[in-house]
């Protein structure tokens, strides 16, 4: 059930560096590969015969692992990776390009603009099930979070259980991101 939760107080158990990869899979390396230099424009090292590394404007990366179709379960939309642009205008421009080649890289799906947690996006579905967005962000991106936890961190304020029904249920709400929400929560707070 959704709820506001509390930043622990005991000390991690393990003593680790940073997040620095994740693992996708795909059916065919050379299609996915070219896929993810011609369309996505992300950087690729082979492994493997059957794996990539992949990045695209962090250290972060992936493992890319070739896998038999049938193997591993479709990825879900809300398990999808995301890129950013930088404004709405090279979000369109990304959408119309995508639709263009859509049947000469096998994407499955392409879906209309939304207005989530107050930026604007559009998913799609690559050959291999795995989901992408593309968002143009507010200034600063999803990292802008962390450096102003004071307007973006819900941590600890319980004081707005009472609204979770009305921002998940009703509203539709998922992130503090949006401009709606937030202005719900500082409305709950003082109260």
């Amino acid at each position: 059930m959704p709820s506001i939760t509390d930043r622990s107080t005991k000390a991690p158990l393990l003593t680790i560096g940073i997040l620095n990869h994740g693992t996708l899979h795909v059916r065919d390396i050379a299609k996915s590969r070219r896929f993810f230099e011609e369309v996505l424009g992300i950087e690729c090292i082979q492994t493997s015969p059957v794996s990539l590394m992949i990045r695209k404007g962090t250290a972060h990366v992936y493992a890319v692992v070739e896998q038999p179709a049938g193997l591993h379960p479709p990825m879900t939309m809300i398990n999808h990776n995301g890129f950013e642009v930088a404004t709405v205008a090279e979000l369109e421009e990304a959408n119309k390009l995508l639709h263009q080649i859509k049947d000469e890289y096998e994407i499955k799906k392409i879906l209309p603009f939304s207005k989530l947690h107050g930026d604007t996006s559009f998913y799609f579905q690559d050959q291999d099930d795995n989901w992408w967005e593309i968002v143009a962000a507010r200034d600063g991106g999803y990292v802008a979070s962390f450096d102003d936890k004071a307007n973006w961190d819900m941590t600890g304020h319980h004081e707005v259980e009472s609204f979770v029904d009305h921002f998940i249920n009703e509203k539709k709400l998922r992130h503090i991101h949006d401009p709606e929400t937030r202005d719900l929560i500082k409305a709950a707070q003082k109260a």
